[in-house]
């Protein structure tokens, strides 16, 4: 064995049985997993666990936002359905008319948004963004800076509360 130990290639730990080598064919070497490799190979299936958890998490918070979205959208048609009477008296049937079809239109999307799941949505706006990449680009602006505005409301509040 000790012949064929000097006659490996370097970093070489042995040979495959059966497995011969000539000038014209390729040995099959079979090099045992380092400590780096095993460490990898550990850090591969861990970032995999973490990002299955991670999308599984991102699921959850969609579904209930959906949830959420769908209520709020609910609540707003039926106040805008509400209103529609007092826009006839006040400002003529005509503007009663926009509310009843405004507050028709609001409580289709509400039942649209809560007849989708998770995955519908995602895929849904993964091919909006795909043919309208500029719309969503203003649009993610415009939500961002809406979050911001919220969250420093927020914020601004609890120091007055403290005071």
């Amino acid at each position: 064995m000790a012949d064929q130990d000097n006659k490996l290639p370097e970093g070489t730990d042995s040979i495959v049985a059966g497995a011969s080598v000539t000038e014209n064919e390729e040995a099959l070497i079979v090099k045992e997993p380092t400590a780096r490799d095993k460490a990898i190979e550990k850090l591969k299936t861990g970032s995999e666990k973490l990002s299955g958890q991670a999308a599984d998490k991102a699921r959850g918070f969609v579904g209930q936002g959906l949830e959420r979205s769908s209520e709020a959208l609910a609540n707003v048609s039926k106040l805008v359905g509400d209103t529609a009477a007092g826009l006839d008296e006040r400002l003529g049937q005509e503007y009663g008319d926009y509310a009843r079809k405004a507050a028709s239109a609001i409580e289709e999307t509400a039942n649209k948004i809560a007849s989708k799941d998770a995955d519908e949505l995602i895929e849904d706006t993964r091919e909006f963004v795909r043919k309208s990449p500029g719309v969503a680009l203003a649009g993610a602006a415009v939500l961002g800076f809406a979050l911001v505005r919220l969250v420093k409301s927020g914020l601004d509040q609890g120091k007055s509360d403290k005071s």
